[in-house]
């Protein structure tokens, strides 16, 4: 078994960071070498900027290559429950934007011909308990009606074309979904953005930023450059001289698995329906096939803000033992594979971008930014641009995690609570 990122693993790495010291005089820093700040560096490169990415340790080191591959549209949220804490105008604005975001996607795959398996393939939000299948079917409703027609209900019974599993009682369908190769996509939009004239160093992490005149100087440990503009896209792996956003991120470990490649007979007998699936618990699952056969299978396993070989291998067995659980079948396959990282939760798990003191900012996106990471640094580098704003997060207030300055203390405390949900709910 491999304790590295299976998207990293079989992928070839980005091949076109700059060589030599970090110098020179940028229109736009970029700080962040994941979707979002690659995504806006593209952006603003083929507008004619002068972009220098800035990226800590390798392109895609961070949640672009520690996450399930799922690219599903809609929120992480039920839409009911999004219409109450942000209003019917911005629920609808914000589902529309994870809509548009997989559009996103295709989109520049096609343009810039990037090989990452892209496919539209539909995700089941599957019910754990069959208590849980009127709640996912009232969200539907509203959901269907005022903003997604392209949702469906599956009952128990048509779950059985989609999925070998006995586990669930029901599900919705949401049909605009897609899947692709992370590793493969983020190298490509890499080489991308480099194509167009985007200056990336790689192992140049920011120490320190600090403002002279209408500039921005930062200091990284092979050089110093300076942007009249500079977009954060650091998710949670944010640190050095942010503490205005490291106390509004929690980091919070999501941890994966990867078994060898299955069989045709065995895909059949687990995935027929081929669609990503994620379950309806608060400590939940997710899981798809990979463009290999191999299943996929994540979860949060335990609630850490740690992720090195050895808090990886103990939650690989605890997804181990819910892999089992969910498809008895596998219960005895061998496992390749087994990864974590860090994912960029806020409290109310809704993201944020804008602009503070002088930073631009597209984060937290809180487990569902493999999508909306994209269209989202697109959007705010044409807002650096001076473009038509298009953030549909403009505004939405965004305070300080009380108790937090970095490190996520509560993070047990939060999995007690969810693991009682989970039991009694």
């Amino acid at each position: 078994m491999r304790f590295k990122s299976y998207w990293h693993d079989t992928a070839a790495p980005f091949a076109g960071a700059a060589a030599g010291p970090v110098e020179g005089s940028y229109d736009v820093a970029v700080i962040g070498g994941g979707f979002t700040g690659l995504a806006a560096a593209r952006q603003l490169a083929m507008a004619g900027a002068k972009v220098v990415v800035l990226e800590a340790r390798s392109v895609g080191f961070g949640a672009s290559g520690r996450n399930g591959g799922h690219l599903n549209n809609g929120l992480a949220h039920s839409f009911i429950g999004a219409k109450e804490a942000l209003g019917t105008e911005r629920a609808i604005a914000l589902y529309k934007a994870f809509d548009a975001s997989v559009d996103t996607i295709e989109r520049i795959v096609a343009e810039e011909g990037i090989d990452c398996s892209f496919r539209r393939a539909g995700k089941l939000k599957l019910a754990s308990k069959p208590e849980h299948v009127a709640g996912i079917a009232r969200n539907f409703e509203v959901l269907h009606r005022e903003v997604d027609p392209d949702t469906a209900m599956l009952s128990r019974a048509d779950l059985k074309g989609e999925i070998g599993s006995d586990a669930f009682h029901g599900a919705m369908l949401s049909k605009k979904s897609a899947m692709m190769h992370m590793g493969r996509y983020v190298a490509g939009l890499a080489a991308a953005a480099a194509r167009h004239g985007t200056v990336i160093h790689e192992h140049a992490p920011v120490v320190s930023l600090r403002r002279d005149g209408g500039r921005h100087l930062m200091h990284t440990s092979r050089g110093e450059v300076s942007a009249r503009e500079v977009l954060v896209a650091t998710g949670a792996y944010t640190d050095g001289g942010f503490s205005w956003f490291r106390r509004r991120i929690i980091a919070v470990g999501s941890f994966l698995i990867a078994t060898r490649p299955l069989s045709e007979a065995e895909v059949a007998a687990t995935m027929p329906g081929n669609r990503t699936a994620v379950t309806s618990l608060n400590i939940g699952n997710y899981f798809r096939l990979a463009p290999d056969n191999r299943l996929i299978f994540g979860g949060r396993a335990r609630f850490s803000a740690t992720s090195d070989q050895t808090s990886d291998a103990k939650s690989g067995a605890i997804l181990r033992a819910s892999l089992a659980a969910i498809f008895p079948q596998l219960a005895h396959v061998d496992i390749d594979y087994c990864w974590g990282g860090l994912v960029d939760m806020t409290k109310d798990r809704y993201p944020r971008a804008g602009l503070h003191d002088g930073l631009w900012y597209a984060i937290g996106y809180s487990g569902h930014g493999a999508q909306m990471s994209t269209h989202l640094g697109m959007i705010m580098a044409d807002a650096i641009l001076g473009r038509p704003d298009r953030n549909p997060l403009k505004g939405l207030d965004w305070p300080a995690v009380p108790g937090h300055f970095g490190k996520p203390w509560f993070l047990p405390l939060v999995g007690m609570y969810y693991k009682l949900l989970d039991k009694v709910q």
